[in-house]
């Protein structure tokens, strides 16, 4: 095995020592008093060991990368009817485009731009009494963690400034793919990117990923074909407009949050957290792409 900590070590003292690029995710009210220079990482083995490095302990807002366990609540219980409401495929374009959307007739390409999560909230209402805490009580039963909250207050900025996302919620309400409220499902959608997590957690709540589907305790929450799809999504598209990008400096199933977290998996070896907010021009985590490029790079291994 490698030596991950020596490893992590290294990509941090490297981070400390570059320039900081990128800017926070200001456009979210929450979002933007966030302390832009932290970095941590967290590194959780198939065998159950943890590597971390910086501020891997420090809760921040996991934003878009709660699409991931959004999908993989509704895997849990349902097939493939899921695919009839939204695609598979790659978007290259950014999360919030309206204009593929109506081009499409409201069936969004896949469940981790904007439009598909919204989607997926809107099948989650039709299939639970109360969905909000159902999908806070399975992120904890996943990562082992019962204090995952919700940050109502990134929860309400968000809200407050969800313009486009309602405009896609309109839209595809209008070409019948959303069944329940707008309103409602604005509120779980917000509620779900606003999950308070850090490195550490989050990359106990992936280990799901890493393990074809089980927990630690062996328990099967995903099929392992169910498993396999949700990672090969997350390959494809879990980076919006730069997912080939990630494809091919990193090579792992990922997906990033405009709240500077970055998780992927190597399956059947380990998860991996990066964190800080600093965001590229596409909207991902300037420092947290270039930690998980020398993670691969260092260790000599990815999926391919």
């Amino acid at each position: 095995m490698p030596d991950y900590q020596a490893i992590l070590q290294d990509i941090h003292s490297r981070n400390l020592a570059e320039k900081s690029d990128g800017q926070v995710a200001s456009y979210i009210p929450g979002l933007a008093q966030v302390s832009p220079d932290q970095f941590g990482i967290h590194l959780r083995t198939a065998s159950g060991e943890d590597f971390s490095m910086g501020d891997s302990e420090t809760q921040f807002s996991i934003q878009s990368i709660s699409k991931v366990l959004l999908l993989a609540m509704v895997a849990s219980t349902e097939g493939d009817e899921i695919w009839e409401r939204v695609g598979v495929e790659a978007s290259g374009d950014p999360f919030n485009s309206l204009v593929q959307l109506e081009y499409e007739k409201g069936i969004p390409r896949n469940p981790f731009i904007n439009a598909g999560a919204l989607v997926i909230c809107d099948i989650l209402l039709g299939l639970y009494d109360d969905p909000e805490s159902d999908f806070l009580n399975f992120v904890r039963q996943i990562s082992g963690i019962p204090d995952v909250r919700y940050d109502q207050s990134v929860a309400e900025s968000e809200r407050e400034v969800a313009f486009q996302n309602l405009a896609m919620l309109n839209l595809m309400k209008g070409f019948g793919n959303i069944h329940h409220e707008v309103d409602a499902v604005i509120r779980f959608y917000c509620a779900a990117c606003s999950i308070s997590m850090s490195c550490h957690g989050l990359t106990h709540a992936f280990a799901l990923f890493m393990n074809h589907g089980k927990l630690d305790s062996g328990e099967e929450i995903l099929t392992i074909n169910k498993a396999k799809r949700i990672n090969a999504l997350m390959q494809t598209c879990g980076f919006y407009d730069e997912s080939g990008e990630f494809s091919f400096c990193v090579g792992l199933p990922g997906k990033s949050g405009v709240g500077g977290g970055i998780a992927a998996v190597n399956p059947g070896r380990y998860s991996v957290v990066a964190w800080s907010p600093r965001l590229n021009a596409k909207g991902n985590s300037a420092a947290g792409l270039r930690a998980l490029r020398r993670l691969t790079d260092l260790t000599g291994n990815s999926i391919f």
